[in-house]
């Protein structure tokens, strides 16, 4: 925007909100050194204080359960029927069913209707839900209010925005993301990768030191577990023309799982001690337990002079006085469970675990079957094992432990030297819970063509199906194959070259469009036709159904077969727009790959 004052970052974390900003217009020899903006937040009822973290959870309290006022904020029109931040989280303690947390992980959640009131999902029915898109939104909402309170000469929704999301995120996932902004009264943000933020927040920190730090042929290894998910990315440093360049050439899967899985298993830990001595945890007092763990895990770590802390959680009844269950986690506790849990040492043949799964399910978010990050992790460097790190970065509030630090680095280090090759080394300085905020900023300046851009485009490449013509034969159903309609790495706000190829489009009467995506399939180009569809090398997206008009006055009867030419692009917050171009008339029909909501 030429108007804006400032580039702002905003990292809509799993469990964390965090926001930094730049001046623009500053000369163009001046250091960009972002700067976190505090948040001011409910602690307790009727109580605020600015902090640099918000986390993300949404507490939605019976309408008698705080007194008049206790949910005020600084700024006209605050909510009255929710708390956002750390009020929420400390009210879920006590009362998990009310709580909704992870609501980034079920925006990108494709088995459920993310636009549905689902969540605090189990809830009973007398708990007001809310959707995955809507607890965004107040998340996004709450920002924006933080911001115009301390910047009214410079209101949020006129200044460079960047959001951030997981490099693995699907064009779903990303458009109901950039939809939440909008409805948050961002309409102009963008998207940026997280692993990718990471890597210009230690730009921008290391300064001249980062040419002394990266060298051309390093591939970087970002190491990036939050909260909710894992995610890895390889970013190639390259010359071009005398000039240092970054490409990201490689994103792993979207895994669930993270720091939300590792306060589950500290739950279940202490659930069993407490059993032990006698006490019945019920269903709702583990999710309470779940929540008292989180606070315990990140204090213990965060202070390594300290040997346990002491959990409590709400007895059975309304007995207050007494009524509470004790319960310690030590750090020896801690140290064993997600050492031997999650990140376990393992080899460079090691994958991830599957075990056959009970037909029947309670609906809920896909968690990664095999807790081990460092096998996760495994893989992914086995899938690129033309390309071994030579660094690493690590992001993540998990990493804040130097301990899980430390057992990731000798995982790599065994897995590299034993195909090898020289052990990569840790890139210095990060800031991990902080840095995607700040980079996310600095991204700010690096759009108006200041500092070094990452290249990187679709972390996938994606295809569309396509039905052979053929006889019908009794059982068997058309075979379908694939073709690439967006090659791996196509930039946003781009369009592929498509051939000149005539398919067959239907109109006037429902059909479906399905979509795949691979990670694998890099050298495909646009046009490039897979006869067969295999699990092992594309996925299946969300499928499509709609109608697309027949457009009478074109000439066109519903049920007609339209010679068509496909158009594809991917718009600049990553989604994959897909036009097809009637060769007599020149009519078009649109459709996205993005939300349930399609226009032709």
């Amino acid at each position: 925007m030429s108007t804006s004052t400032y580039a702002v970052g905003i990292d809509l974390g799993t469990t964390h909100c965090a926001v930094a900003s730049a001046p623009l217009g500053a000369s163009e020899h001046a250091v960009i050194a972002p700067e976190v903006q505090a948040i001011p937040q409910l602690v307790a009822p009727g109580q605020v204080e600015a902090r640099e973290l918000l986390p993300s959870f949404l507490y939605l309290p019976h309408p008698e359960e705080l007194p008049p006022g206790a949910l005020g904020l600084p700024w006209p029109h605050h909510p009255t029927d929710r708390a956002v931040g750390e009020l929420a989280r400390v009210l879920g303690t006590k009362s998990a069913l009310r709580l909704v947390s992870s609501a980034k992980s079920w925006l990108c959640h494709a088995g459920v209707d993310r636009r549905a009131p689902i969540l605090p999902a189990n809830a009973p029915a007398e708990i007001t839900k809310v959707s995955p898109l809507e607890a965004s939104v107040r998340y996004l909402e709450h920002v924006r209010s933080a911001w115009d309170h301390a910047h009214p000469e410079a209101p949020l929704a006129a200044q460079r925005v960047t959001i951030t999301v997981p490099a693995s995120f699907d064009p779903v996932a990303r458009e109901l993301t950039a939809e939440a902004a909008k409805l948050a009264g961002l309409p102009e943000a963008v998207l940026l990768e997280e692993p990718q933020a990471a890597l210009y927040s230690w730009i921008a920190s290391a300064g001249a030191a980062f040419r002394e730090q990266a060298r051309v042929g390093d591939v970087i290894l970002v190491v990036d577990v939050g909260g909710g998910t894992s995610d890895f990315s390889l970013i190639a440093v390259r010359e071009e023309q005398g000039s240092l360049q970054l490409e990201r050439i490689a994103v792993g899967d979207h895994i669930l799982l993270g720091g939300d899985n590792m306060d589950l298993a500290l739950a279940y830990f202490l659930k069993g001690e407490l059993e032990g001595k006698g006490h019945a945890i019920d269903n709702a007092q583990l999710a309470t337990l779940t929540q008292a763990a989180r606070g315990a895990k990140e204090r213990l770590l965060s202070h390594p002079d300290e040997p346990s802390v002491q959990v409590v959680i709400p007895g059975h009844g309304s007995k207050l006085v007494g009524g509470s269950i004790k319960a310690e986690l030590t750090r020896a506790d801690i140290e064993r469970l997600l050492l031997e849990g999650f990140f376990p040492v393992v080899t460079r043949e090691a994958k991830p675990t599957s075990r056959p799964r009970a037909a029947l399910t309670q609906l809920g978010l896909p968690y990664a079957q095999d807790a081990a990050v460092t096998r996760h992790l495994a893989a992914f460097i086995a899938r690129n094992a033309g390309t071994l790190p030579t660094a690493i970065l690590f992001n993540g509030g998990v990493f804040k432990s130097e301990l899980l630090r430390a057992r990731v680095r000798a995982v790599l280090d065994g897995i590299v030297t034993t195909a090898g090759a020289v052990a990569p080394r840790v890139l210095a300085g990060a800031d991990l819970d902080l840095a995607v905020a700040r980079g996310a900023a600095y991204y700010g300046h690096v759009r108006s063509g200041r500092g070094m851009r990452i290249r990187g485009g679709t972390a996938m490449a994606y295809y569309v199906g396509v039905e052979s013509a053929m006889p019908a034969v009794p059982g068997m159903p058309a075979p379908l194959s694939a073709l690439c309609v967006a090659p791996f790495g196509l930039e946003e706000g781009t369009r592929a070259q498509m051939p000149e190829a005539e398919l067959g489009l239907i109109v006037g009467e429902p059909v479906r469009f399905q979509f795949f995506g691979s990670s694998l399939r890099r050298e495909d180009r646009a046009g490039t036709v897979l006869e067969s569809i295999r699990d092992d090398e594309l996925r299946a997206l969300q499928d499509i159904e709609v109608t697309l008009p027949a457009e009478p006055d074109a000439g066109h009867k519903p049920g007609d077969v339209v010679i068509v030419r496909l158009q594809a692009g991917v718009t600049e917050v990553g989604t994959l727009q897909l036009e097809a171009v009637a060769k007599v008339t020149s009519t078009r029909w649109k459709v996205e790959l993005d939300t349930r909501d399609l226009s032709a």
